[in-house]
Order: C-alpha cells, then sequence, then structure tokens
C-alpha cells in the first residue's frame, strides 16, 4: 500500500491541509509565496465569501444544473436498467447497447465540453448548418449567448455522459437480486410494473442512495463542462462554484487565500 499512502499524501492530503490553512491567511499574487496569518479576525476570508453575491449565484448554479441533469439521468438509467434486466424480454445484442450507452462516460469531460462548443458554434456549426439546410432557421443562432440554451446544453452533457455509468451500477444492483423473487411475483400473477415498482425498487435502494451520493459529490464539483463549453457564461449563468473558485485563484489578482476559504466552505458542504 506504500505507492498509494506516498501518492496519496502528496497529491490530496497536503495540498487539502495547505488549502485549509492558506484560507486564515493573506495571500495573494502570482509571484508571492510568503503570507501572514489574520491574526485580528482569523475568519475574514470566510466571511468575505460568504456575503459574495457571485458566489451566492454560482452555488444556485451549481445545485440548479446538478439536480436538473441527475433526475432524468435516474429515470433514464432505471428505464434502460428494466428494460435490460427483464427475462420476458430478449434483446438482442444487449452487449452492444451497453457499450454504446456507456461510452459517453469514457470520454474525458474536456474534450465533450470543446466538442459541443464547436457544435454549437456562431456563425459556423454543424447546429446551426443544419437548422438552415432543413429551413427550420433562416439565419445563424448564436445558441452560447442565450442563459437558458447555455446552461440547458451543460445539463443535456451530464445527462448523456453520465447515464449510461448509473445504469451499470443499477443493473449491477438487479442482478444481485434473489431470482426466488421474481418468480415468486411471476407465480402470483405480478405484472411486469408491479414486480419493477414493488420488488426491484425497494431492493436497490441503497445502490440508489449510493448512486445519489455520488453525484452530489461529483455535481458539487462540476468544472470541466461548464468553464471549457461557455466558461462559465454568459454573464454568469452557467458559473459553477469550482469554476469561480480557479477564477479567483488563477485570474486578476489571484485571490489565493479566498479562493482556498471557498473550498473549504464547500469542502463542508460536500
Amino acid at each position: 500500500v506504500l505507492p498509494f499512502v506516498i501518492a496519496y499524501i502528496i497529491f490530496s492530503l497536503y495540498p487539502t491541509l495547505y488549502t485549509a490553512i492558506i484560507g486564515f491567511t493573506n495571500l495573494k499574487g502570482a509571484a508571492t509565496r510568503s503570507f501572514k496569518f489574520l491574526t485580528s479576525d482569523p475568519f475574514k476570508n470566510f466571511k468575505y465569501v460568504l456575503k459574495m453575491p457571485t458566489f451566492h449565484l454560482a452555488l444556485k448554479n451549481t445545485i440548479v444544473m446538478w439536480v436538473l441533469n441527475f433526475i432524468p439521468q435516474m429515470i433514464l438509467a432505471l428505464v434502460l436498467a428494466a428494460w435490460f434486466t427483464n427475462k420476458r424480454v430478449k434483446i438482442p445484442g444487449q452487449g452492444a447497447y451497453k457499450v454504446i450507452f456507456y461510452m459517453p462516460n469514457i470520454i474525458t469531460a474536456a474534450t465533450v465540453a470543446i466538442l459541443f462548443n464547436a457544435l454549437f458554434g456562431y456563425p459556423l456549426g454543424p447546429v446551426n448548418d443544419l437548422l438552415i439546410k432543413f429551413g427550420i432557421v433562416e439565419k445563424p443562432i448564436w445558441f452560447l449567448v442565450n442563459k437558458n440554451v447555455s446552461r440547458a446544453i451543460i445539463i443535456f452533457i451530464q445527462t448523456w455522459m453520465w447515464y449510461g455509468y448509473t445504469m451499470i451500477i443499477i443493473i449491477s444492483g438487479i442482478l444481485g437480486i434473489s431470482p426466488d423473487i421474481f418468480e415468486a411475483a411471476e407465480i402470483d400473477g405480478a405484472s411486469g410494473w408491479q414486480t419493477f415498482w414493488k420488488i426491484t425498487i425497494p431492493s436497490i435502494r441503497t445502490i440508489m442512495i449510493f448512486t445519489l451520493i455520488t453525484s452530489l459529490i461529483g455535481g458539487l464539483n462540476m468544472f470541466d463542462i461548464p468553464k471549457l463549453f461557455n466558461q462559465g457564461g454568459p454573464d454568469n449563468s452557467t458559473i459553477t462554484t469550482n469554476v469561480l473558485i480557479h477564477e479567483l485563484a488563477f485570474t486578476g489578482t489571484y485571490q489565493y487565500s479566498r479562493a482556498a476559504a471557498m473550498s473549504m466552505i464547500m469542502f463542508i458542504i460536500i
């Protein structure tokens, strides 16, 4: 276990502890490495962050975009899992379907974000080209300056990337249920819907809680997609807490101390 322990201390434990420490300091500036502790008011940075309107907006955006991608993701995953595990329905090429549905999760988030930015480009972009070609619109639409459209695209990307992973987890949970229960239900005349709702769902409750918790952690850490898709814009409509932390720490005046304070606040929330 030594290689893991060393890697964990260097790349996870040390940065976390260092971040917690500099949240109580005045560390600022790209070239500055020395700092002083805020002795008069140690929680000054935390108070500043909690009063920031941009932080409130970023936290709201993060939660809303996570909820709106998690609900359809879970519904779609449950439907597909029920479909694949239903012994009454024989689906040819099940393995191929599972691979296709899971494949978006293999692609890196950065690649997907840049791809979708290009797809919805203005004035030249595949989506605009198709809309004009089929006569749906007369001139190109600037999708990326519309707040609701930008949010909707990010929500779609998150759903599309993660529903396959959620489906695989739920399928593994369903396959762990004793076949005897399903056989007894079939003998008693239970319909497919009754079996799914009264046996399958209660039996995989722990798997669903696991999925909810891991998705929530990932959702509150959302960074790559909103950052690389539209830089958190337009007008901060898709900015998340992680994007805001990055902007505070690595742009402008390099406010490391405030970014660290915001990181620790999110650490506590998560």
